[in-house]
Parts: C-alpha cells; structure tokens; sequence
C-alpha cells in the first residue's frame, strides 16, 4: 500500500504526519508493506521541514534532518492508494491532478471526531502550535490506522 500525505508547503503538516505514520506503521505486521510519502500543493522542491516541526518531531524520536519539500504531481497522484489532506483545498487539488476516487482530508476519512474540517497550519507560529499539530495529527493517525485495518478485512 502506498499511502500519501498532502498539505501546502510540504514542509510543516505532512512530513511531520509521515513520520508519525511511518512510525506507528512500523510497530505493527500487517502494515509492513506499506510506503508513506508526503506532498505540497504549494512546495518549493528542496526546502527542509520548518523548523518547528523538525523540533516536535525530534521530541517525539522521530528525525525530518533528510526530509526535502516535493510538489505535489499527478504521478504521485496516480502511484498512491490512499491520499490524506490536511484540508479541503488541498482534496480538491489532489482530485484535479486525477485523484478524486482516493483522496480525503485527513478528519474526513476518520469521521471527524471533533467536528474539525482541516489541520490547522502551525506554519509561523511558535512551537506549542506545532506540538498541538502533532498531538492533534497523532490521534487522527491512530484513527486512520484503525479504518485501514477494517477495509484490510474486508
């Protein structure tokens, strides 16, 4: 499975939520053929991750030092199975480039449990936005692993 993981800037939201995805992933067996990558619809190819979300995810134990920014593209588009969106914008990006039959915001695909539509872009504020971003994106992952495990059943 080759799951995908959009924001805007690729550099803040998705490679943090890749790596905490990754992470979680690579606790469990029946995910160990999974690939997670990660997106902008906005992104400078190259730019490392901001800072802020490099320092939340090093307190978490995970490392972004290698990650480079890449804009979104309909080969990526096409070569995932599951593409998850930090925000409506970025869906209906993902569904011009050809991806409308895979792609949801991240909160859409595990039901919205508190009413939110998008991840808030943490993107120039200080650190605590950016660990609210992490602990938020940590129990929408724990959720969407759940689903993935229910349709796997199927």
């Amino acid at each position: 499975m080759n799951i995908l993981l959009v924001c805007s800037g690729n550099t803040c939201r998705s490679p943090l939520a890749a790596a905490i995805l990754s992470d979680k992933l690579s606790h469990t067996d029946d995910f160990a053929d999974t690939v997670v990558q990660s997106a902008g619809t906005g992104a400078w190819d190259g730019t490392p991750a901001s800072e802020g979300s490099y320092l939340v995810a090093l307190e978490r134990g995970l490392d972004l030092s290698s990650h480079r920014a890449r804009m979104l593209t309909a080969d990526q588009v096409q070569a995932a199975d599951l593409i998850l969106t930090m925000s409506s914008a970025h869906t209906r990006r993902v569904a011009e480039l050809g991806g409308e039959q895979k792609v949801f915001t991240l909160t859409d695909y595990v039901g919205n449990p508190d009413g939110r539509r998008d991840v808030r872009d943490p993107m120039g504020g200080d650190v605590a936005g950016y660990r609210e971003t992490a602990t938020l994106l940590d129990s929408l992952l724990d959720l969407a692993i759940e689903r993935m495990r229910a349709e796997r059943r199927k």
